[in-house]
């Protein structure tokens, strides 16, 4: 069964629009599953530690047949090729993905909670949610556009439309070529 599931993006570190792009790329690659749409690039600035520099942030919806917890190792595994590394809470990225929403999926359970917790509180999942889902509910809470006045004093702007760059390869990996953007974006 196919499921639109809804990931956010974000990156601080190592040229983070170019992170946020390769990822957008190697998301359409995952088996199973095809990119459907892609908010533009967003800056914003950090929540919890602010002692960083600014982020970039995306949303993408994809069709997948890969359930919950199997879609999240992949992202995970994608964070790990970037480099992530998860030295304290909010520390700065080389690159963040979160499952945002799975279909309608309302539940917690141990490593994985849908909607994702608290997406309805920041304006950098917001703003580039309702660009490509203007009509987006967050199971629970309702419309997603209801919640954005409560995000007015976070600072949010549109830097880029997102080109789907390719990523050079990591080390000892073979990167099959990327669709054109306009079949992506279709």
């Amino acid at each position: 069964m196919k499921i639109t599931a809804t990931i956010g993006l974000g990156a601080n570190l190592n040229d983070p629009a170019a992170q946020v792009e390769y990822a957008l790329a190697e998301l359409g690659r995952l088996p199973g599953t095809r990119l459907l749409r892609h908010s533009s690039l967003y800056a914003s600035a950090p929540v919890g530690h602010v002692d960083q520099p600014d982020f970039i942030n995306a949303v993408a919806q994809m069709e997948t047949e890969l359930a919950p917890r199997v879609l999240l190792a992949a992202l995970l595994d994608i964070e790990h090729r970037h480099g992530r590394e998860r030295s304290f809470r909010n520390a700065p990225r080389t690159l963040d993905l979160d499952l945002l929403l799975y279909g309608n999926a309302h539940f917690h359970e141990d490593g994985l909670t849908l909607p994702h917790p608290r997406m309805q509180e920041r304006g950098f999942v917001l703003l580039p949610l309702l660009e490509i889902a203007p009509d987006a509910v967050i199971p629970g809470h309702g419309r997603a556009a209801d919640w954005l006045a409560a995000c007015a004093d976070q600072s949010v702007v549109v830097v880029a439309s997102a080109t789907l760059q390719p990523r050079p390869p990591l080390h000892g990996e073979n990167v099959p070529p990327n669709p054109p953007a306009a079949a992506v974006n279709a």
